[in-house]
């Protein structure tokens, strides 16, 4: 039988390449929600086509993306948070990957989330409460101009920057 693991979700955010690189969190949570996508269609009424409408691809929107209950180093997150909103940052975009962790080979990943130019917007830490045991994140709110999924990939190894 497989092992328990309570954080499925291994999580890295880098600096792209156009801004010097490096990694900025790596972590590992519990829960992520809101990796979808939806396309509003566009309908067309095409003359002579007395059957119906020709439907096309519409605009693509992204939800935003919600990791929870997180075990991180979370310094170089908080950083880069910071900078967004005190020193006039808010054009660097973070590459993002989220690794759901394979329980019967931890080497591979069952899948791999790609996400595209991410802007952490929100950052909740936990209640503090010197009887509790609580984690490092309790919320971490990622927006994103889009994703890719992959299957069955080995887990990427940890990048130091």
């Amino acid at each position: 039988m497989a092992e328990f693991i309570p954080f499925r979700f291994h999580v890295q955010l880098s600096l792209p390449e156009s801004a010097g690189g490096g990694l900025v969190c790596n972590g590992a949570f519990s829960e992520v929600s809101g990796l979808e996508a939806s396309m509003a269609p566009k309908t067309l009424k095409e003359g002579g086509r007395n059957w119906g409408e020709v439907q096309l691809a519409g605009p693509t929107t992204f939800s935003t993306v919600v990791l929870k209950r997180g075990i991180t180093d979370a310094e170089g997150l908080w950083r880069m948070f910071d900078r967004s909103f005190r020193q006039s940052y808010y054009s660097i975009r973070l590459n993002c990957s989220i690794q759901l962790i394979n329980p019967a080979d931890p080497e591979r990943a069952v899948m791999v989330w790609t996400l595209d130019k991410v802007l952490p917007i929100k950052f909740k830490g936990p209640d503090l409460n010197a009887t509790a045991n609580q984690v490092a994140i309790e919320e971490l709110h990622l927006n994103h101009e889009g994703f890719v999924v992959n299957w069955n990939q080995p887990m990427q190894a940890v990048q130091n920057g």
